[in-house]
């Protein structure tokens, strides 16, 4: 039985330069920390201050501030300082921010894009105003991306011939708010000819769904991000649940998030799957299942 299950969206904001907000998911939160003494990491980018000890294990530190493009924390400004340490796409890093702030109940419905003058180099996914505060949520994909290019590259995964053609008559719809995360997808299946359609927001999917449905061309398989602005991947996949007269596709959650709890909420909602960003080879042996299941 599916549910509408309102999962508590938390956001922890703080502050990088001036009084400006920024804010991201605490899901992708482990611990805040005090500034402490770290070890440095030579040869490395110049936003890598150093690594932490953190569980008994080195996690690698950026001044979040220096990788935005902001300037760097000084060593006195780093003493009074928190290191946020996050679990983002299968790996622990550590954020110092001048200063935390509170942790606020945030409605995705409310969260709204970030206007598209800002070009594709703004490190924010959405904008919420509260109370007159504007808060920037924070693209931790891209910036990670930024400091890490290597990231960025996509594994070559084997797949037979028939699996391929498996694939490339299938209809796919890709949906993420993070243009790295769009790119990972993208060159994953690009690498394998496999065309499909992209878009960065749940109410645009929800739109495409809809509308090939209706053109008797249905979306075979949805790849969807969870934490979205205006319609996330939880309330995407609970209406497309929810509306007997379209077709079904499968749908694979897609998240930065290594959290239980969010694959359980995908579970509840009526997902086939949910799986952690970003493998190219889980995400293709994903689509083959669900393409087992289209036919």
């Amino acid at each position: 039985m599916l549910t509408k299950t309102k999962q508590a969206q938390k956001l922890l904001l703080f502050r990088l330069s001036g009084d400006r907000l920024f804010g991201i998911g605490t899901l992708k939160i482990r611990e805040i920390l005090p500034f402490m003494r770290l070890s440095k990491l030579p040869h490395s980018h110049h936003a890598v201050i150093g690594t932490a000890m953190f569980r008994g294990s080195a996690v690698p530190v950026i001044d979040m501030a220096a990788a935005v493009g902001h300037p760097p924390l000084t060593p006195d400004e780093q003493a009074k300082a928190s290191i946020i340490i996050t679990d983002i796409q299968r790996q622990e890093i550590g954020f110092l921010v001048r200063g935390v702030n509170q942790i606020i109940e945030a409605d995705w419905k409310q969260v709204m894009p970030p206007p598209k003058a800002l070009g594709e180099r703004a490190f924010i996914t959405g904008l919420l105003d509260r109370e007159g505060d504007i808060i920037q949520l924070l693209d931790v994909e891209l910036l990670l991306a930024k400091v890490y290019p290597e990231s960025l590259l996509t594994e070559d995964v084997a797949l037979t011939d028939v699996q391929s053609e498996t694939l490339k008559a299938l209809n796919i719809l890709l949906v993420d708010d993070s243009q790295v995360a769009r790119k990972q997808l993208s060159d994953a299946l690009d690498s394998k000819g496999i065309s499909y359609q992209v878009t960065s927001n749940g109410d645009e999917a929800l739109q495409i769904l809809l509308t090939n449905d209706e053109l008797n061309k249905p979306i075979d398989i949805l790849v969807s991000d969870i934490e979205m602005p205006g319609l996330d991947g939880y309330e995407l996949t609970f209406n497309l649940r929810d509306n007997a007269a379209v077709k079904q596709p499968y749908v694979i959650l897609h998240t930065s998030l290594n959290s239980e709890m969010s694959l359980s909420y995908a579970n509840q909602v009526g997902a086939n799957e949910a799986l952690t960003k970003f493998d190219a080879k889980e995400l293709l042996q994903a689509m083959l299942r669900g393409a087992d299941q289209a036919r």
